[in-house]
């Protein structure tokens, strides 16, 4: 068996043949003459095609701050850790809460996961903890003395109007309800969010460390029975998104220039008082990137977390697209709130203007085939970079999520190969998710089927 080093090396690897191979493929390193475009765009074409043609391909650009650091992110840290090895007692940490919102709709899966997630706790060791389950309607969690349960009053509102999830984090921070000391640690997971042993280990050393105040780790997809195959390998890019972006950022700058996602998220009590979910509507559709870039605003600082936590895809295209249109809604409300500097959230300002343009950047690939026009070789280099980077994000999410001796080769092969016949299918409903996001109602928060076993019928 590989050990964890000569993994990262062949990852590094197969990067680097299949961007080589994709530049010569693509034209970006020309090899010969055919690889130069020879016609003449304002003959062939007229001034305002070609005009438009180029704006379209300078499109694209829009995209490579969070490529590049998605690509320095998979290549200067190790993408395939060790197991997380404890750098202190357990019974030394600090007090933790495991904090699960949920509307209640989905109380027998809540109450699965409270148990799968406390026994999971004390396999690791962990004695000083709790689990609260914060709920609009009852789901009846049974007494014990490492759970809570939480119901938010119909009538309570917050100083700003906040709604939703951000209304119900921002309850549990009242002071008649909180009973948690300034000092403890919260770790915010949604429903369906399973722990490992590995993430406990990952959380208790980052508590233990106590350096950061807020932090955060990798989940993945594709763990014990994957209910819908195309979303999961579709979500396979977002593995990588974990392992490169999320982890550049906040392991060498410690700062969440792209925000960050809203599971997984680990805070000291006295910080998350301090940022406050209360943001009125602007920070009530996506309530984790608005927290994020406030608590940047006020100069928090941020870490990765090693360790993975588990989670499932959408279990239908029609949840996906849904889940896809209320991110893009939500970080644009956040980007145009005055309540967050415009040099906190130029990073992910830019992210969304490629997110917004994406139907204008997915025309350019049909029309730099049918009208291809000569572009200076940095370009044409940095575009096919872009290009072929994106591409191997959904390969190596494939191999870091899904294990070699579980599947055989065969299947494991089927699921890369598959990951990539998704890409097609996700671009259409990336795109159809811009769309309706950017003319839908900006203020809705939809939520996904998370129990399977509401999709049976009897």
């Amino acid at each position: 068996m590989l050990n964890s080093t000569s993994k990262h090396i062949l990852h590094c690897a197969l990067l680097f043949g299949l961007l080589v191979v994709f530049e010569i493929f693509s034209g970006g390193i020309k090899v010969n003459q055919n690889s130069f475009v020879v016609v003449d765009p304002w003959d062939e074409y007229g001034m305002l095609p070609t005009i438009v043609l180029y704006l379209l391909r300078l499109l694209t650009f829009l995209t490579l701050p969070q490529v590049l650091f998605n690509f320095f992110g998979l290549v200067i840290y190790n993408a395939f850790p060790e197991k997380v090895i404890l750098k202190g007692s357990p019974l030394l940490a600090p007090f933790i809460c495991i904090r699960i919102v949920t509307r209640g709709d989905y109380s027998e899966l809540v109450k699965t996961n409270v148990l799968r997630n406390m026994n999971t706790c004390l396999d690791t060791g962990l004695e000083n903890f709790l689990i609260e389950v914060v709920t609009d309607k009852s789901i009846g969690l049974a007494k014990h003395r490492r759970t809570r349960e939480i119901v938010v009053p119909k009538e309570y509102k917050t100083k700003t109007g906040a709604m939703f999830k951000a209304r119900a984090l921002q309850y549990c921070l009242e002071d008649n309800v909180n009973v948690l000391n300034n000092n403890d640690w919260v770790v915010h997971l949604d429903e369906e969010t399973l722990l490992t042993e590995n993430s406990v280990r990952g959380i208790i050393n980052f508590v233990l460390d106590g350096k950061h105040p807020f932090g955060q780790g990798l989940i993945t997809y594709a763990n014990e029975n994957v209910v819908n195959w195309l979303t999961t390998l579709a979500d396979s890019f977002r593995v990588s998104d974990d392992m490169g972006k999320l982890r550049l950022q906040f392991k060498m700058f410690h700062k969440p220039f792209f925000s960050w996602k809203g599971s997984y998220v680990v805070t000291q009590v006295h910080a998350e008082k301090a940022v406050s979910f209360d943001n009125g509507i602007d920070g009530s559709v996506a309530e984790d990137c608005f927290f994020a870039m406030r608590a940047y605003a006020q100069g928090y600082s941020f870490n990765f977390i090693e360790g993975e936590m588990y989670e499932k895809s959408p279990f239908t295209l029609t949840d996906f697209l849904q889940q896809r249109k209320r991110w893009l809604q939500g970080i644009l409300l956040v980007v145009r709130s005055t309540a967050i500097p415009l040099r906190n959230k130029i990073l992910l300002a830019i992210s969304l203007c490629s997110w917004i343009t994406m139907p204008l950047s997915t025309s350019n690939m049909i029309f730099a085939a049918i009208y291809p026009i000569p572009c200076p070789n940095v370009i044409d280099f940095v575009c096919a970079f872009i290009a072929g980077f994106n591409i191997y994000m959904y390969v190596f999410g494939v191999i870091k999520s899904f294990s070699l001796y579980r599947f055989g080769l065969i299947k494991f092969l089927a699921c890369v190969l598959g990951a990539l016949c998704t890409i097609p299918i996700n671009v259409v409903i990336e795109n159809v998710a811009v769309i309706w996001g950017l003319v839908g109602k900006k203020n809705k928060f939809y939520v996904v089927q998370k129990d399977v076993r509401a999709l049976v019928t009897v």
